[in-house]
């Protein structure tokens, strides 16, 4: 029979790690709720669906960990030709305090009309975790065309170019991704020539990534340029921007051939995403609807 030794001090550093090994499953939480949207004339039924879902989950996370309500106030006063003017401007918001990690099962979704207008009532489940930190703040533009802050938009012709502008306070680890209409999630960053599966950004330095000519001279040959494009008369796509000062490694994914990026099925993108935040309560998801019209 063979057995194996253990010195003390590292069984008791084994007890420790089982003790904690589940503490971050312990932080997340099932919840649910149902929400109705009225859509506007304008909206298509894809996309109010995905606004149905996300505002769903939102009310989902209200209900389970309440809002941060928050006002700001300013007042300006001027003196001209001996005329004094007070501007007093108030400015109130609110923020749930918690974020879904995961889905459990399919939305229960039901479309409907009421004298013409779209409805769309959702009923979700998921896992969520209450939010006790405060994010870090990153700074991301999506531009279409250009590379300053004027190009800034999220409405893209075919043929527009797509570039990314990012900035983070802390070093980290950036990916992106792009999941387009038929629910393909395709890896934009760490480049297709970057085979470590990871992209390390710096502390207080601006990125424009996807722009051959603006990166640095070392990682020139392994850019690559992204050109929207549309097989229909519009679409909508979504970009996830995600970020950790942890290290981690992106999805595995397959070579979709000379001109696309690399790319995944978007259930096995979301199984990958999910699991990370479920072990990274620092990490970092941001989304950003793109529409692409003819």
């Amino acid at each position: 029979m063979l057995t194996t030794y253990i010195p003390m001090r590292y069984f008791y550093s084994l007890i420790v790690l089982l003790l904690c090994a589940p503490a971050w499953a312990d932080s997340l939480r099932t919840v649910e709720a149902e929400y109705t949207y009225y859509a506007p004339e304008n909206v298509t039924i894809e996309e109010a669906k995905r606004i149905a879902i996300d505002r769903a989950k939102i009310q989902a996370l209200a209900d389970a960990f309440g809002t941060i309500v928050s006002q700001s106030n300013s007042t300006r006063i001027e003196n001209q030709n001996g005329n004094t003017s007070t501007d007093f401007l108030s400015v109130g918001g609110s923020e749930v305090k918690g974020e879904w990690i995961e889905t459990i099962g399919e939305p229960a979704i039901s479309i409907s009309y009421d004298q013409g207008i779209l409805v769309i009532k959702v009923s979700i489940k998921g896992k969520a975790r209450e939010i006790t930190r405060v994010s870090i703040d990153l700074q991301t533009v999506i531009l279409r065309n250009g590379i300053d802050e004027k190009s800034a938009s999220t409405d893209f012709k075919d043929g527009d170019d797509l570039f990314l502008s990012f900035q983070s306070p802390v070093n980290g680890y950036l990916s992106v991704y792009l999941v387009d209409a038929e629910n393909n999630a395709y890896c934009l960053l760490p480049y297709r020539a970057q085979q470590d599966g990871i992209y390390k950004v710096e502390a207080n330095r601006r990125y424009l990534f996807f722009k051959e000519t603006s990166a640095p001279s070392e990682e020139r040959s392994v850019v690559d340029e992204y050109t929207m494009t549309c097989s229909r008369s519009s679409e909508q796509n979504t970009i996830y921007v995600l970020f950790s000062p942890h290290s981690y490694i992106k999805a595995a994914d397959n070579s979709s051939g000379e001109l696309l990026p690399r790319d995944l099925s978007f259930e096995k993108f979301q199984k990958w995403l999910q699991n990370i935040r479920k072990r990274d309560n620092e990490f970092q998801c941001r989304t950003y609807t793109v529409h692409i019209s003819k």
